[in-house]
C-alpha cells in the first residue's frame, strides 16, 4: 500500500498576480485615475483662472508645482494602465515587469514648503492626495513584482554574520 503525498506539486500561488486581480487594485484604479482626472479639470479651469491672480513668484512656484503633479500623476497612471492589462489578461506580470522601467515611480520629491504656502490651496490638496496614491502604488509594485518595498531599511542579521564567521574560521558547515 503506498501512500500519496499530502501536498501535490503545485505552483505557489503568485500574490502579484491575486493582486492584480484584486477588488483593491480595481478601486486604486478607479480612484486614480479619477485623481488624474479631476486634476486635469482643475488645471484646465479653475487652477488656471486662480494662476492668472497670483503675483509672479506664486505663479512661479504654480508652474513648478502643477508640472510635477502632472508629471507624478502621468508616471501613476501608466503604471495604473500597466497593471490593468495584466488583470484584464491582455498581458502577463512577466511581460508587464519587463515594460514597467519606463514608468518611473520615484521616491516623493522634497518640495519647498515656502513654495507649497504660495500656491492655491486646491492645488496643494491634489498634490498630498497624488503624493498618497504615489505611496501606495509604490508598496503594491514593490509586493507584486517581489522586490523589497522602496522605503523599508534593510539590517543585516548580526547572527547570521556570526555564524558564517564562525563557519569561516572552523572550516564546519555543521554550525
Amino acid at each position: 500500500m503506498s501512500e500519496k503525498p499530502m501536498f501535490s506539486e503545485v505552483e505557489p500561488v503568485s500574490f502579484g498576480e491575486r493582486l492584480a486581480n484584486s477588488q483593491a487594485f480595481a478601486a486604486l484604479f478607479r480612484d486614480g485615475m479619477a485623481l488624474v482626472e479631476e486634476t486635469a479639470t482643475y488645471l484646465d479651469g479653475p487652477g488656471r483662472q486662480e494662476s492668472k491672480k497670483l503675483e509672479r513668484s506664486a505663479a512661479l512656484a504654480y508652474a513648478t508645482e502643477s508640472m510635477r503633479l502632472t508629471t507624478r500623476l502621468m508616471q501613476l497612471a501608466s503604471w495604473l494602465l500597466l497593471h490593468r492589462a495584466v488583470k484584464e489578461g491582455e498581458m502577463s506580470l512577466a511581460q508587464a515587469s519587463k515594460e514597467k522601467y519606463k514608468v518611473k515611480l520615484t521616491a516623493a520629491e522634497t518640495h519647498d514648503p515656502n513654495n507649497l504656502a504660495l500656491v492655491p490651496e486646491t492645488l496643494r490638496v491634489l498634490i498630498e492626495r497624488s503624493q498618497a496614491l504615489q505611496s501606495k502604488v509604490r508598496r503594491i509594485d514593490a509586493t507584486i513584482h517581489n522586490r523589497t518595498a522602496p522605503d523599508a531599511i534593510v539590517t543585516p542579521n548580526p547572527v547570521g554574520r556570526q555564524l558564517g564567521l564562525l563557519k569561516a574560521a572552523f572550516g564546519g558547515e555543521n554550525i
